[in-house]
């Protein structure tokens, strides 16, 4: 996926294709960790499809749940989800910063060589 570091510079174009890959794939996950949440929350705690988004969204940031959970099976789920969204939001951050930090990396070491060359 990534060129090797022997290998030119990727073209400012290909490298938005390439972000704009990642992008869709964070939004697809977002999408589908969210949705866990809202289909749980709706089916198990009975909450309307708003505050299900609503609980499921401020679980996945950290600020914890508006509506109060009535059964055991739905505080269980809201500890795992927790767990996973927050594995969720850094795999996302991952797929997010890798291909920036490579292409700073790859770029800095094209500079690298280039001046070893011309030290030589």
């Amino acid at each position: 996926m990534f060129e090797h570091h022997q290998q030119p510079l990727l073209s400012k174009s290909a490298f938005f294709i390439r972000m704009l890959r990642c992008a869709m794939v964070t939004l697809a996950l977002l999408i589908l960790t969210l949705l866990i949440g809202i289909i749980f929350f709706h089916s198990t705690e009975h909450f309307s499809w708003i505050d299900s988004f609503l609980n499921s969204a401020l679980i996945m940031t950290g600020l914890g749940l508006v509506n109060i959970l009535n059964t055991c099976s739905g505080k269980l789920f809201t500890a795992f989800y927790a767990l996973f969204s927050a594995l969720a939001f850094y795999t996302i951050l991952a797929i997010i910063l890798t291909p920036l930090l490579h292409r700073m990396l790859h770029h800095l070491h094209l500079d690298i060589e280039s001046k070893k060359r011309i030290n030589e």
